[in-house]
């Protein structure tokens, strides 16, 4: 059975009364439970092509609900189009302290400061291989440890590990909670680092290789976006992850809300959207642009497909909304899509 939104409403108190850490693992652990199942919700009108590969509807999920890797193929079953796993890093890392982790229910948002906690790519190597030669688009984050003394060479090895077992790399370097991260995203180091991850990525790469995705903050100046634009088209990127966290702090009501971290759900939604408009002005069309931050409906997907994104993600709006939510804003942008006149969601990036 699967657990849409309407289900999912009447078990989220019990969900709830754990503390937000203990419920995304109870989560994980539902997922891997589920029995094995091929998702329905593609159509060739949902179809949409990025980078080479064929996305059989637009509606991922982001980067941090799957860690490790340890659930890809139950999410594909639920609906999704296609999934990210990790952020992953060379070496297994704890991640911050606890609690890290925080629900703001008045606000509908989350805030993070996790750190990049994972079990590290040799751990993540296995489950990878193992799924080898199955259908469905995975791609695979990649971040630096937090202690590495070369992170430009923690991605590098990352890229390498990874390209055989990836539909795409994503590469993070716009988490707030890794200190001097987001510092990647200057023109120089982000050059340079990039230049890397390709270079890695074609040593291993045997056929096609996997297109390389980066992930970038809300929180960027114009000259940042312009600078990262020029990369994204000078070493033609697959796609630009428009975007992850942010640190500012809009209105909120939750007691939550002083807590550091970076912020998710629905208070980002206005700013990721304007990051959206302004890379697509940026690139001029050029790169495919990922939408996330904020989508929680059907409406929400729409609105960010029309401004310039082939595809959308989500992570947050799953917390309040449950598993289920992938599926049910497929069909409804089949629905908006037939509302507005377009036959094809391919059609309708950069409508507005």
């Amino acid at each position: 059975m699967i657990l849409t939104p309407k289900l999912f409403s009447l078990v989220r108190p019990a969900i709830f009364a754990l503390d937000s850490e203990t419920g995304h693992r109870l989560a994980i652990r539902a997922l891997k439970a589920m029995p094995a199942r091929r998702s329905r919700q593609s159509t060739a009108a949902l179809a949409v092509e990025v980078a080479g590969l064929q996305f059989p509807n637009p509606v991922g999920v982001a980067a941090g609900f799957d860690k490790d890797g340890e659930v890809p193929d139950p999410l594909l079953g639920l609906g999704f189009g296609f999934t990210e796993v990790g952020s992953l890093t060379p070496l297994p890392q704890t991640g911050n302290p606890k609690p890290r982790l925080f629900r703001l229910v008045e606000d509908q948002a989350v805030i993070n400061r996790m750190g990049f906690n994972n079990g590290g790519a040799e751990a993540a190597l296995v489950r990878m291989k193992a799924r080898q030669g199955k259908p469905g688009i995975v791609g695979i984050n990649i971040g630096a440890n937090k202690d590495s003394d070369d992170r430009i060479a923690d991605y590098a090895k990352m890229a390498q590990l990874m390209t055989p077992y990836a539909s795409y790399l994503a590469v993070n370097v716009s988490s707030p909670n890794t200190p001097g991260l987001r510092a990647l995203q200057d023109e120089g180091a982000l050059s340079a680092l990039i230049d890397g991850v390709i270079e890695a990525r074609d040593a291993v790469a045997q056929g096609d290789a996997p297109p390389v995705f980066l992930k970038v903050a809300p929180d960027l100046e114009p000259a940042d976006i312009d600078a990262i634009a020029r990369i994204a088209h000078d070493k033609q990127l697959g796609a630009l992850i428009v975007s992850n966290t942010t640190i500012s702090r809009p209105s909120l009501s939750s007691r939550h809300a002083s807590e550091a971290g970076g912020l998710s759900g629905a208070p980002l939604r206005k700013l990721a959207l304007k990051r959206l408009r302004d890379f697509r002005q940026a690139t001029g069309g050029g790169v495919p642009l990922i939408g996330v931050g904020g989508i929680a409906s059907a409406e929400d997907a729409w609105e960010r497909i029309r401004a310039g994104a082939s595809l959308v993600q989500l992570y947050s709006a799953m917390v309040y909304h449950g598993p289920g939510l992938g599926a049910q804003i497929a069909r409804g942008l089949e629905r908006l899509m037939k509302r507005d006149g377009f036959t094809r969601l391919a059609d309708a990036v950069g409508s507005e």
